[in-house]
């Protein structure tokens, strides 16, 4: 029997067609392209499952892709194999408003769960604009950093069930209960109280071993997360910053406070992106905003929402009055009129269309890590050190600086612009983030999600966790088929 006859004994949908396959030996990425012998569209767990145990019999490598949209290179395949595409598994199988979670399956894209919980007047905590065709579970697995700043949500994942390395199914946290309906409907005398949204047990917690694996460790077949209810009334509030150490003085004072839920401090050339039309208003728009625009957004939800948001009004304004008295921060950004509306909606709703970053010139790299606040200021010197040695323009550069958890540590990202058929500013720009990457990692910076040319780097530095990793992945995919050759494996 031929792979593909193979295949096709096992789910419904597969192909060895070349033109099948094209789609997904490349991203937006600077990442090569990558090789695959096949493709299946799974349905449901069981075919996964049963793909996975055909690929660990056969030693072939398997691929799980989940999103429309690529960006960073993790699901190209590197070593041939089958490619399991999951974006027919599109259900959300429960939303829960007492309980505050939803229940999903990998094909499930930001517009979908947007527009689903939209109408039970709930939401689900996003990153900074994700793109409306992309699975939300491939980004909350990535550890898409949330623009929600509240410690509740630091972690939104609950349970998950899971396809190990050998086609066996496992379920996490108190989903792994005995009687736990896939439907988990009371009807079907099968419905357990603890609904399968506690990743600490009674079965084991282990949603840590699948976050920002990248499908080497195993391939998530739905995922359980809190949800939030709709906000009844937002207020945005802006201030130009040209001293980041200054704002993160302020922000350290009013962010364990609870104050704002969306927190953002974005740079011009991300800003102006963001709000262009096209490309040519795109320098124009650099030149009129300020270096930094930090926007603060205070929500009101289903309890006395007016006088929360007055609360953190009057604390506002009492800290800027007392300690921050060169703090800007006001209703509107001057020179900007509707600017509020304009970003609210990039922060409570999916991007509609391609990414904004490929306004400018078509394509994008994107180099992002963890950090402590107060050195963000640091690393933005360090890019700009970088970047003057060489023909790249410093000014084009964009900058994003994400809050995590009451700024307990903030997420440093940095946006080069490209033209995707220009090979000399693409090994530029490679050259420029590793190089940087490099200066970065000596001050501190931790790069907690691998891509691009600094993956190898990482990896050598962190020789412990890199074998420890390496112990975990000999135990859930012993054969080495899950994603081979990506992260260190």
């Amino acid at each position: 029997m031929s792979l593909i006859n193979d295949l096709k004994n096992l789910v419904a949908n597969a192909s060895d067609d070349a033109a099948d396959i094209a789609g997904y030996l490349t991203d937006m990425s600077m990442v090569p392209a990558g090789y695959a012998d096949a493709v299946v569209w799974a349905e449901s767990t069981e075919e996964v499952s049963a793909v996975v145990k055909y690929a660990y019999e056969n030693d072939i490598p398997v691929v799980p892709v989940s999103s429309k949209t690529h960006m960073y290179g993790g699901s190209i395949p590197k070593q041939g194999g089958i490619i399991i595409d999951m974006t027919k598994m599109n259900k959300i199988l429960e939303i829960d408003l007492k309980h505050k979670f939803v229940r999903f399956q990998p094909g499930v894209t930001w517009n979908q769960m947007y527009e689903e919980l939209d109408k039970v007047g709930a939401r689900f905590m996003m990153p900074f604009t994700p793109l409306g065709d992309r699975s939300v579970l491939s980004d909350t697995l990535d550890r898409c950093v949330i623009t929600n700043t509240v410690y509740d949500y630091g972690e939104v994942t609950q349970s998950l069930e899971i396809v190990w390395g050998d086609g066996s199914v496992f379920r996490a946290g108190s989903a792994s209960v005995h009687g736990f309906a896939a439907d988990n409907t009371p009807n079907q005398g099968l419905y357990t109280p603890s609904r399968g949204v506690d990743p600490s047990g009674p079965g084991l917690d282990f949603y840590r071993i699948v976050q920002g694996a990248q499908g080497t460790m195993g391939i998530v077949t739905w995922m359980s997360a809190k949800l939030e209810l709709k906000s009844k009334i937002d207020k945005v509030y802006f201030a130009p910053i040209s001293d980041l150490d200054y704002a993160n003085e302020f922000l350290y004072k009013v962010m364990p406070r609870r104050i704002g839920q969306e927190i953002v401090l974005l740079n011009n050339v991300d800003l102006a992106s963001v709000l262009a039309e096209e490309a040519a208003d795109i320098p124009a728009l650099c030149e009129k905003l300020p270096e930094w625009t930090l926007a603060i957004v205070l929500s009101g939800v289903k309890r006395r929402p007016e006088e929360k948001i007055a609360y953190e009004e009057k604390y506002l304004k009492d800290v800027i009055n007392t300690t921050f008295k060169d703090m800007p921060l006001k209703e509107a950004l001057p020179g900007f009129p509707g600017l509020g509306r304009k970003l609210l909606a990039a922060l409570k709703t999916p991007w509609q269309g391609p990414s904004w970053k490929t306004k400018a010139s078509g394509a994008y790299e994107d180099m992002f890590f963890i950090a402590r606040p107060e050195k963000a200021s640091l690393y933005v010197e360090i890019m700009k050190k970088v970047v003057s040695k060489h023909t790249y323009p410093h000014t084009m550069v964009g900058a994003y600086i994400q809050p995590i958890e009451h700024n307990r540590a903030c997420q440093v990202e940095f946006t080069f612009f490209y033209d995707p058929a220009n090979e000399a500013e693409k090994a530029e720009i490679a050259a420029i983030v590793y190089e940087a990457g490099i200066e970065m990692m000596n001050n501190g910076a931790q790069f907690t999600r691998p891509y691009g040319n600094l993956v190898p780097v990482i990896y050598d530095r962190a020789g412990g966790y890199t074998a420890t990793l390496k112990r975990l992945k000999g135990i859930f995919d012993e054969k080495n088929i899950l994603n081979p050759g990506t992260l260190c494996f």
